[in-house]
């Protein structure tokens, strides 16, 4: 079992920047790509970025790609992702997940565990 716990979020103003983390704790955290997607009100959940097992792969969403950086801490099971130049339509719920794989991995039922995520808000 791994159980993750998203932090960090909360209301920025636009061109803000904003810091998640997201927590695991579980022997099974090892060997296992992590990624980050979102789901704003009445939309589908959607893919941020991912980051391999050994943190030398990532992958961006297009809408995030030029303002964010994924990383991840192994020794202290943990993954973050920075967002610069927040723009209201990053408002989401943001969820950490860790993937049934090493390899970086941006479909979303390629991950079996999920935080419960937590609230980005960006106001104009």
């Amino acid at each position: 079992q791994v159980q993750l716990v998203e932090s960090g979020g909360g209301l920025v103003q636009a061109g803000g920047s904003l810091r998640l983390s997201c927590v695991a704790s579980g022997r099974t955290f090892n060997s296992r790509a992590m990624g980050w997607f979102r789901q704003a009100p009445g939309k589908e959940r959607e893919f941020v970025a991912a980051i391999s097992w050994g943190g030398t792969g990532t992958a961006y969403a297009d809408s995030v790609k030029d303002r964010s950086t994924i990383s991840r801490e192994n020794a202290k099971n943990t993954m973050a992702l920075e967002i610069l130049s927040l723009k209201p339509e990053d408002t989401a719920v943001y969820y950490c997940a860790a993937a049934q794989r090493p390899d970086t991995v941006v479909v979303a039922s390629q991950y079996d565990y999920w935080g419960q995520g937590t609230q980005v808000t960006v106001s104009s």
